[in-house]
C-alpha cells in the first residue's frame, strides 16, 4: 500500500524560497557547490517550463544548460525584493526558450509567466503537489474568462497554437488574437493579483 502523498504547507514553501534566496547570493559570490544545490533543487521545473514551450526534449535539455549558464552569469543581478528565485529563474528560462523558438520559427505565440506554474506531464508527484494551489488559482480565473478566450489561451499556451493556427481557428484577424491574448492576460493577472 503507498503512503499518501504529504501536502507542503506555506511554511514549507516559504523555508524553500529563504533558502533559494541564500544559494543565490553564494552563487552570486561563485561559489560552485552552491550552483550545484541550486541546480539540483531547481533543474526539474525549469526542465518543465522549457519542455513545455520547446516540445522537444533533446532541444529542451541543450537549453537547460544555457540558461543556467546565465544564472550563473547573473545571479548577482537577482532582485528578492522584485521576484522569487523560482520566478526569477523561470522567466530566464522561458525567454531562453522563446528565443530559441524565434529563431527556429517565427510568429510563436509568446509565452507568459502566468502559464509558467501550469502541471507539465513530466512534473513528479511532489512537484504537483506544490503547484496544485498555484493551479487551482489559474484554473478558477480561467474559467472567469469568456468561453472562447479561454479556449484561446489554453490553445497558445498549452497546446503552443501560433497566432496564425489561432486566427485560422477562429476566423478572425492575427491582429484581433494578439488583442485578445494580451487583454486575456491582463484579466488573468487581475485576477491572480498579480
Amino acid at each position: 500500500m503507498r503512503a499518501a502523498p504529504q501536502i507542503k504547507s506555506p511554511e514549507t514553501a516559504r523555508n524553500r524560497r529563504t533558502v533559494l534566496k541564500q544559494i543565490l547570493v553564494r552563487v552570486a559570490e561563485g561559489d560552485r557547490a552552491a550552483f550545484a544545490k541550486l541546480y539540483q533543487m531547481t533543474s526539474m521545473k525549469l526542465f518543465g517550463v522549457v519542455l513545455r514551450i520547446l516540445r522537444r526534449e533533446d532541444l529542451a535539455e541543450e537549453v537547460l544548460q544555457e540558461i543556467y549558464v546565465s544564472i550563473w552569469e547573473n545571479a548577482a543581478k537577482f532582485d528578492a525584493n522584485r521576484a522569487s528565485p523560482i520566478s526569477w529563474m523561470a522567466t530566464i528560462a522561458r525567454n531562453r526558450a522563446i528565443d530559441t523558438i524565434r529563431r527556429r520559427q517565427p510568429d510563436i505565440v509568446e509565452d507568459d509567466h502566468l502559464m509558467n506554474n501550469v502541471i507539465d506531464e513530466t512534473a513528479k508527484p511532489a512537484q504537483l503537489l506544490e503547484m496544485s494551489d498555484d493551479l487551482r488559482r489559474l484554473e478558477h480565473c480561467l474559467d472567469g474568462l469568456d468561453e472562447v478566450r479561454s479556449e484561446m489561451v489554453r490553445l497558445a499556451y498549452l497546446e503552443g497554437y501560433s497566432r496564425q493556427e489561432l486566427a485560422a481557428r477562429f476566423d478572425q484577424p492575427v491582429g484581433t488574437i494578439k488583442t485578445w491574448l494580451r487583454r486575456s492576460l491582463m484579466q488573468l493577472r487581475d485576477c491572480l493579483g498579480i
